[in-house]
């Protein structure tokens, strides 16, 4: 029998606070500043990968699990002028918490620039956290956005030997020239630096190139990440079809991994509206949503903690199984979770 338990944690401001679901099996934190998952906990070995957080201004809303919405990257030049921030507003503002049961949460945020509106419900089951994000135009007019899950691992947890697998293909450098449907510059998990072939499975000295961007062709699209040294692995899944991007992005610091993204969503191109728009796909995959006025478009994903084998070098796939998933590894390991 599942014990769970709803509690409030103080946090760096007055007027936000990290929500925490919590049962016997797992707790998750959010932060109501920004919305961003910071705490995500297996019990029994007690590691939270998202540790991270950016520097200056950044480092409340931009850390962690957080979501760009309504853009990836940044805005154009007159946007910048405008006052709208890299990655948009989403990150960086206070959400609202309009619902709470012992293991489950409501929250929203109106973008006030963007004239955009996210509302999530959020459920912890065990050690599965199912998401849910409906994004509404609240304007009168149709307008184009992307909403990129951005999931950024650090230390402890990450380190030269974790290992980030994910079901990914075609894929492009976001620091080589823009590629065309028929030339795609390199197929996972490989990624060109230069002239050399990099293995972006594992993050040691060098970075180079940071941000890679792969497209998926199942239905379901899934990234997972292995800490070997304390058997715990970290995964998601998600519809392809309504996030059909992958992107990796990688950051070292003095010689030691410092972040991983293992980013999904919309788009897989870090550019303005403007370079979107006269790209308009890659790979035969969009580089932005449309919502017209006052439309709804719900999106959801879920992610899962697992103890794994001591044997274990990396996730081969992750499948549906009823109301749960089999993670395969590479020594015919399976590990079910959400069942």
């Amino acid at each position: 029998m599942r014990l769970s338990a709803l509690c409030l944690l103080s946090a760096l401001s007055a007027n936000a606070e990290v929500v925490v679901l919590e049962n016997s099996a797992a707790r998750l934190g959010i932060d109501t500043l920004g919305g961003a998952i910071v705490d995500f906990q297996l019990k029994s070995i007690g590691m939270n990968p998202f540790t991270w957080k950016g520097d200056g201004d950044t480092a409340r809303g931009l850390s962690g699990h957080f979501i760009c919405f309504d853009r990836w990257g940044a805005p154009s030049k007159s946007e910048i002028a405008n006052g709208m921030p890299f990655h948009g507003e989403a990150p960086r503002i206070q959400w609202k918490v309009t619902g709470r049961t012992d293991d489950s949460l409501a929250m929203q945020v109106h973008l006030p620039m963007a004239n955009l509106d996210i509302s999530r419900k959020v459920r912890l089951n065990g050690a599965v956290a199912l998401v849910e994000e409906t994004v509404t135009n609240t304007g009168k007019l149709g307008r184009v956005y992307n909403l990129v899950q951005h999931p950024s691992i650090a230390p402890p947890f990450l380190d030269e030997a974790t290992i980030v697998d994910a079901n990914a293909r075609k894929g492009f450098s976001q620091s080589s020239p823009m590629p065309n449907p028929e030339e795609p510059a390199f197929a996972w998990p490989q990624a060109i630096d230069g002239a050399k072939s990099v293995d972006i499975r594992r993050l040691t000295d060098n970075h180079d190139p940071n941000v890679v961007s792969y497209v998926i062709d199942e239905e379901w699209g899934w990234t997972t990440a292995l800490q070997p040294k304390n058997g715990l692995l970290l995964g998601y899944v998600w519809k392809t079809s309504e996030y059909p991007w992958f992107n990796a992005w990688r950051h070292v610091e003095a010689g030691k991994p410092a972040a991983r993204g293992l980013e999904f969503g919309t788009t897989g191109l870090h550019q303005p509206y403007p370079v979107l728009a006269r790209k308009g796909r890659i790979f035969g995959r969009p580089l932005f949503a449309f919502a017209d006025a006052g439309e709804s478009q719900t999106r959801s994903y879920a992610m899962f903690l697992a103890k794994v084998p001591s044997a274990m070098k990396g996730v081969t796939g992750v499948a549906k199984e009823g109301n749960g998933w089999v993670v395969k590894g590479y020594g015919n390991e399976e590990v079910t979770v959400g069942r």
